[in-house]
């Protein structure tokens, strides 16, 4: 690829952003940032499913799809891969969502 403007551009906000969260405290308020967008996206999904009741197994089987992927791309690849903060990101996020639906799950059973 060539070296433009634009493409330089980006490689410059990319890096500065990578040693922007390589502190710790922001690497961490990133990932319970996005813990909390986990929760919000579960409880968002169950009640927007539960409101249509008419794609809520298309919904389910989504869900899972995505989850099993974020799983396997956290879990299965070499530590430095899922040690990156995109790979940490996404599993919090999903631990967040797995969570909600959780909750949901008990509230509606009680």
């Amino acid at each position: 690829m060539q070296n433009t403007r634009i493409s330089t551009l980006v490689d410059n906000i990319l890096s500065g952003l990578g040693s922007f969260f390589l502190n710790p405290w922001r690497r961490f308020s990133l990932l319970l940032i996005s813990l909390l967008l986990g929760n919000f996206l579960g409880t968002a999904v169950s009640t927007i499913s539960g409101q249509k009741a008419d794609l809520d197994i298309v919904a389910a089987a989504l869900l899972v799809a995505v989850t099993e992927a974020i799983s396997r791309l956290a879990y299965s690849t070499p530590s430095a891969t899922a040690r990156s903060l995109p790979v940490q990101v996404l599993n919090a996020t999903k631990i967040g969502l797995t969570y909600s639906l959780f909750v949901e799950a008990f509230k509606l059973g009680s």
